[in-house]
């Protein structure tokens, strides 16, 4: 079961994509595409490293996206970050305190062995 933290990182995520689908210009008009897209992210949360002393993505130094949906979630993030502000304050106030955290330790059994 996810946390607190995981489950607001879902909501922001879930509610960066709508946003992106129904307002941005360049967007693909195709729904099932950004509902895959979503469930995708959710996935990569609920099996996140840090679980819920999770770093923001950006400063994360684990990368679990594959390299396509990286970076179309960086697409997404960077049309739809600064609109979230007006749509979902509350989401947007947490997420940038969220960016301002340290990075924790990589946990013991993620580490490589040297």
């Amino acid at each position: 079961m996810a946390g607190k933290r995981i489950d607001r990182e879902k909501r922001t995520i879930s509610s960066m994509i709508a946003l992106y689908q129904r307002r941005c210009p360049q967007a693909l008009h195709d729904a099932e595409h950004y509902l895959a897209l979503n469930h995708y992210a959710d996935k990569r949360l609920d099996k996140c490293v840090f679980g819920e002393q999770k770093p923001a993505c950006k400063q994360c130094p684990v990368h679990c996206y594959q390299p396509a949906k990286r970076e179309e979630m960086k697409q997404i993030m960077r049309w739809a970050g600064p609109r979230m502000l007006w749509r979902h304050p509350l989401l947007t106030i947490l997420h940038l305190i969220d960016d301002r955290r340290p990075v924790p330790e990589l946990p013991e059994k993620y580490r490589r062995k040297k």
